[in-house]
């Protein structure tokens, strides 16, 4: 089995899961569960981001302690992963003394091969971002971006690290490895950003400005800088496990990417001799009118709320049929009512129904054999085999959207070869030949509906195991293996029916 290591980024502690939280999630699950289905040995991390200056005042705002105030918000990060459904394998704080050992070990040697030096510094910093800002991070007129906050001017002695050395070793790996970077043209940002010169990393803040952080092992006067820290948990989670590191992917908000993910980590990695990842993903936004949704601008919506009305797999769906990776998507209820009433409740609910309601009908409950193949079944079969043909290279390109998008058109034309066959007619007659294709269409259109299931599992595990168990069949381990048109379901027992999608319920009109 190959070992296939995926990540999230870590969520920042300072304020509640809001719908970019939960699609990151949701993404790299459905990314981890098609590896598994492909055959890979899948370790799957996801956590948080406990330390930093916005912490430490969230925590004195409210009078309580810091790691009281981080306990409290990471379990709201954690309680939110299973009611995603998200099958991660590890989830990791940076309080942790697992974490805090690695971190420490790798800025001692970073500092004992002579990458780290003190200095003084003078300038501008956003207590937001906690990041000191240059003159190019100005708007055009003078002003800073609001992302920054509030940004004072501040002198202070400080430890920085040797990026700037390692900026040409960058531009020459990101040349090299043009596919480091999904989507491709976020990667061609990177190297337009790498056209300036890069500063040196200021990696510590003095204690008497910042306690809540990860004391330096060489200068106990100074925690580590948050994104330093923060980006060494996918290494430090699995330091000690043989044979899981270096990462497969990355998976983070575009917003991230530039320049902590994409040129603080894997400068910080080469110099500790520590192999890269193969690569990182930066997904896009979630908009509302045409803005970012978050915290910051009082939009952010809570994906809870949906699960709880729709129930996980819809919401799931929704989120991965709609948003292409690394393009930013528009949400509104109104569109996700479409998805739902026409792809999941009147195109894969409606063949669920219908098969089980025929098969009771007319065969007792019990799936027959097909026994003839004629022109209806063959461009079934036919289609069949270009919609799994297409749909395994669509997910291993993260174009899930168009692979969910070839399912859904599957299950459609399994809805109109009901309508062509017409099985509510055949079993009137009392012909032979009749007989015959009413056994044929019913076993056509089980196997089409465990077939196209099939291929959203991934998405939407919960109602693939319903209608696998309604249908009575039990899918062997190698997925691959199950793609195959065949005979599965013959002798089968089927439930009466099953109620996937419910429509939901109109909504009350205020009074007055």
């Amino acid at each position: 089995m190959k070992s296939f290591y995926i990540t999230t980024a870590i969520d920042y502690v300072n304020g509640s899961p809001h719908l970019g939280h939960a699609y990151e999630k949701v993404l790299t699950d459905v990314i981890a569960r098609f590896r598994r289905m492909m055959g890979d040995r899948v370790h799957f991390l996801t956590g948080v981001d406990e330390h930093g200056q916005k912490v430490q005042a969230s925590a004195r705002k409210r009078g309580i302690a810091p790691q009281q105030y981080v306990d409290e918000i990471s379990a709201e990060f954690r309680a939110l992963l299973p009611r995603l459904n998200i099958s991660n394998d590890d989830f990791i704080r940076t309080t942790e003394e697992r974490h805090k050992k690695v971190v420490r070990e790798v800025l001692q040697r970073l500092f004992a091969q002579g990458e780290i030096y003190k200095a003084e510094y003078k300038g501008f910093y956003s207590t937001r971002q906690e990041q000191f800002l240059q003159e190019k991070d100005r708007l055009p007129g003078g002003a800073w971006p609001e992302i920054f906050g509030e940004v004072t001017e501040i002198t202070e002695s400080n430890y920085f690290f040797k990026l700037r050395g390692y900026q040409d070793w960058l531009i020459e790996f990101l040349t090299k490895h043009e596919h480091f970077i999904f989507p491709s043209y976020r990667q061609k940002q990177v190297l337009e950003f790498l056209k300036e010169p890069l500063n040196d990393l200021c990696i510590s803040r003095p204690r008497e400005r910042l306690e809540w952080g990860i004391p330096l092992p060489f200068d106990e006067g100074y925690v580590t800088y948050v994104w330093f820290d923060a980006l060494l948990n996918y290494y430090s989670a699995v330091a000690d496990q043989p044979g899981v590191w270096p990462a497969a992917w990355h998976v983070i908000g575009k917003d991230i990417l530039v320049p902590p993910h994409a040129v603080y980590w894997p400068i910080m990695l080469h110099a500790a001799g520590i192999p890269l990842p193969h690569g990182i993903i930066a997904h896009g936004w979630w908009l509302q009118s045409g803005a970012k949704m978050s915290k910051s601008t009082g939009n952010a919506l809570n994906p809870l709320d949906l699960v709880a009305e729709f129930g996980v797999d819809a919401f799931r769906y929704f989120l991965i049929r709609e948003m292409n990776v690394g393009q930013d998507s528009e949400f509104t209820r109104e569109q996700f009512l479409v998805r739902y009433n026409s792809e999941l409740a009147n195109n894969l609910g409606n063949l669920v129904n219908r098969t089980l309601n025929m098969t009771t009908r007319f065969a007792g409950g019990v799936l027959p054999s097909a026994e003839l193949s004629e022109e209806p079944e063959q461009e079934l079969h036919a289609l069949w085999a270009k919609t799994r043909d297409e749909f395994i290279p669509l997910c291993e390109g993260f174009q899930f959207h168009t692979a969910l998008e070839r399912a859904m058109q599957f299950v459609t034309a399994t809805n109109a070869y009901i309508e062509k066959r017409a099985p509510w007619k055949l079993g009137k007659s009392a012909e032979p030949r009749d007989q015959a294709l009413l056994r044929t269409s019913l076993a056509t259109m089980a196997e089409a509906l465990r077939l196209g299931v099939a291929l959203i599992q991934h998405v939407t595990p919960a109602t693939t195991a319903k209608i696998n168990d309604v249908l009575g069949y039990v899918p062997g381990d190698a997925w691959r293996d199950e793609l195959h048109w065949g005979q599965k379901l013959d002798g089968a027992s089927v439930a009466a029916a099953l109620v996937l999608f419910p429509r939901p319920a109109p909504a009350v009109p205020p009074k007055g």
